[in-house]
């Protein structure tokens, strides 16, 4: 799904073609990983049920960091990094595209009908409470993304004072591989502890960056980019898995397509607002305002983890430790 979007990328040659690519690449990428998340579930075996969910984390962020590293370091080797990366991708989305065709479909397979391309998003009403409960984590852990995607480069040579030309996209590699540690280590623990433990990391985090922007330390930023970055780990493994256990086969790419709504818009929306008041505003106190608005997320986020995990039924445990999360929320990564 991704290899028509690249390409025209790798052949835009004014405002139009671009933004044609961008709307073109945001429907294969919502139509294709809702349905690729779900699909890691219905293949993880029987006694791992957490392994799809985690796969499913650790794969993004890795795919991320990947992508700013690599970019961020032929940003400072070459005046065209677009003559490389859209090429690659566009090759590489062509033969995973081949990839994925042989990957087998554990229910049985159903004559193909052009409904059945038609993208889905739905919540069912036994899925809604577990849903809805993950929604203020998602949206913390994804605005904490949109921060790096949409200001860091900028705060890093303007604020920061890094010269060097990579820093930018090597801050966001960070941030993306702390979310990948942050996804391994929420495997022995509880959907629900993970949740918790992510969001008072997605607070620290928050802060460390504002400490970071108000003392022009880049140390500091990293520091406060890895636990952010822990935080986004754990919260999205966290709320994947917790919705992942109440979904069926059925339901399930529908409602992973409503968890990547969810945390899409809670990414490109707040990058919106700090592209349009950072020309008025200035860039550092739009780096204020956007780390509060994350600080304040997170800790809201964290609170309402903790009251759902103080008012959680004895018996759900039980029927949670059944499905394969540990029975007890004191394991550590």
């Amino acid at each position: 799904m991704g290899g028509p979007p690249t390409a025209i990328f790798w052949t835009a040659d004014g405002i139009v073609s671009l933004l044609i690519a961008r709307v073109v690449q945001g429907i294969a990428t919502g139509t294709a990983t809702g349905a690729l998340a779900a699909g890691l579930v219905d293949l993880s075996p029987v006694r791992r049920p957490q392994l799809g969910p985690t796969m499913t984390a650790v794969g993004t962020s890795i795919g991320m960091a990947t992508g700013a590293g690599v970019v961020g370091l032929l940003v400072q080797s070459t005046s065209r990094p677009d003559a490389y990366v859209f090429p690659v991708l566009t090759l590489t989305f062509v033969i995973l595209s081949a990839v994925v065709l042989r990957i087998p479909e554990p229910p049985a397979p159903q004559a193909f009908r052009p409904a059945s391309l038609r993208p889905r998003v739905r919540v069912p009403r036994e899925v809604r409470p577990a849903f809805l409960a993950s929604v203020p984590a998602l949206v913390a852990g994804w605005a904490v993304t949109g921060l790096f995607l949409s200001l860091t480069p900028s705060l890093v040579s303007n604020v920061l004072h890094v010269r060097f030309g990579a820093a930018g996209g090597l801050s966001i590699a960070a941030l993306f591989l702390a979310n990948s540690v942050g996804a391994f280590c929420s495997v022995r623990q509880t959907a629900r502890h993970a949740t918790s433990l992510g969001a008072a990391l997605l607070t620290l985090g928050a802060f460390g960056l504002a400490v970071a922007i108000a003392v022009a330390s880049a140390a500091v930023y990293v520091g406060g980019s890895v636990v952010a970055g822990l935080g986004v780990g754990l919260t999205f493994n966290g709320s994947l898995r917790a919705i992942s256990a109440v979904t069926t086969a059925k339901s399930r790419s529908e409602v992973f397509s409503a968890v990547y709504v969810i945390s899409y818009a809670a990414l490109s929306l707040p990058s919106l607002a700090a592209g349009v008041a950072a020309p008025s505003w200035g860039l550092e106190a739009t780096g204020y305002l956007y780390v509060g608005f994350v600080g304040a997320l997170s800790l809201g986020a964290a609170l309402h983890a903790g009251r759902s995990r103080a008012h959680r039924p004895t018996g759900d445990l039980t029927r949670t430790a059944g499905k394969g999360e540990p029975h007890s929320e004191l394991t550590r990564c």
